[in-house]
């Protein structure tokens, strides 16, 4: 699978986070998440094993019981089952890839 570059796509998951999944396969999917300054991912969890690296801005990662303070370049994985949350400090984008395939991220087909 190839994807070309678009600015459409995106869906609201939460107040002040849009996410759009970006390309998948059998195995992983991979998914962009625009994240608005003074927004909050609330504490939550899910079987799929996930990756991620911070593209711009700046983000409280909470992981289980660890905080982190993240900026650009800074990547995590979290496991499956582990409970997580983010605290966004500026406007961020980030960029995070699920294992196995996240079914509620894959894109609705159009009739």
């Amino acid at each position: 699978m190839f994807q070309k570059q678009s600015d459409e796509g995106y869906i609201s998951a939460v107040p002040g986070i849009s996410q759009k999944t970006i390309v998948y396969g059998e195995k992983t999917l991979m998914a962009e998440f625009l994240l608005k300054k003074d927004s909050r991912l609330p504490k939550h969890s899910h079987p799929h094993e996930q990756t991620g690296y911070l593209v711009k801005g700046r983000i409280c990662l909470s992981i289980g019981s660890d905080t982190y303070d993240v900026t650009p370049g800074d990547s995590w994985c979290i496991p499956g089952g582990v409970e997580h949350s983010a605290d966004i400090f500026e406007d961020s984008v980030a960029v995070e890839v699920f294992s196995p395939v996240r079914a509620d991220y894959l894109p609705k087909k159009s009739d």
